[in-house]
């Protein structure tokens, strides 16, 4: 069961990336790449921290099978029909919630420490992400638009790990944490919830009340000053007659 929840997580990754590429007016070359980049570039950075060779998709035909059948199904029905704009956001949901608690899974297995566990979790869910869009031209990838993205992630690795600790079956910590990550993503998603930026808004011009001694606001220096506005002279008085 698990080994299946994988590939569904990969295919909706490959379906990601061919929307991604599709919304880029990529070709179908450039489609292909996308699904294949979107799909195995976080579990290939996850095997080559850990030293895991050869890597895990280097012999699994099934799961290359279903990256480019993915990718192709995706182009044909691009073809004949429009998709939503939230579609590619919906489908990348999926792909994050179940890649990012099959990576926390693996890092477990490999007998790392927790809070790396945590890491390379997070790290599994998102290079994908950041391929693809860095791939498409968009700058900065989704991962830091003030997304609930990879945080996201983190709450599904940490309730992995808290689940995996209290002795919880294998199945029922994956369903759980998947469901998390795709809960908050989909939350944000249909909310549009967004973090907090790093700085608060600066005030608008319009705000700011001006200030002579404020050098911002003084004119240039190869700026001449604004003229002064010119007074209407008042006519003298004509002459008596």
């Amino acid at each position: 069961m698990l080994h299946t929840l994988y590939l569904v997580g990969i295919a909706a990754f490959a379906a990601s990336g061919v929307l991604a590429a599709h919304r880029a007016r990529m070709d179908p070359f450039g489609g292909l790449v996308l699904a294949f980049v979107a799909s195995i570039s976080g579990g290939t950075l996850r095997d080559l921290i850990l030293d895991r060779h050869p890597l895990y998709w280097t012999h699994d035909w099934v799961l290359l099978t279903v990256v480019a059948c993915t990718g192709v199904a995706t182009m044909l029905f691009l073809r004949h029909r429009e998709l939503p704009q939230r579609t590619l956001m919906v489908v990348d949901a999926v792909g994050l919630a179940v890649v990012t608690v099959m990576g926390a899974q693996a890092a477990i297995d490999a007998g790392v420490t927790p809070i790396a566990v945590v890491l390379l979790a997070v790290l599994t869910g998102v290079t994908g992400e950041v391929l693809r869009d860095v791939l498409c031209g968009q700058f900065p990838p989704l991962l830091l638009r003030e997304e609930v993205y990879a945080t996201a992630a983190l709450a599904g690795a940490l309730c992995y790990l808290g689940l995996h600790h209290a002795g919880a079956s294998p199945t029922a910590t994956t369903v759980t944490s998947a469901g998390l990550v795709l809960a908050l993503r989909l939350a944000a998603i249909t909310k549009s919830l967004h973090l907090p930026p790093l700085s608060r808004a600066q005030s608008t011009d319009t705000d700011r009340i001006p200030d002579q001694d404020d050098p911002d606001q003084a004119p240039a220096p190869d700026q001449d000053p604004a003229p002064a506005p010119a007074r209407n002279p008042v006519a003298p008085p004509e002459p008596p007659c």
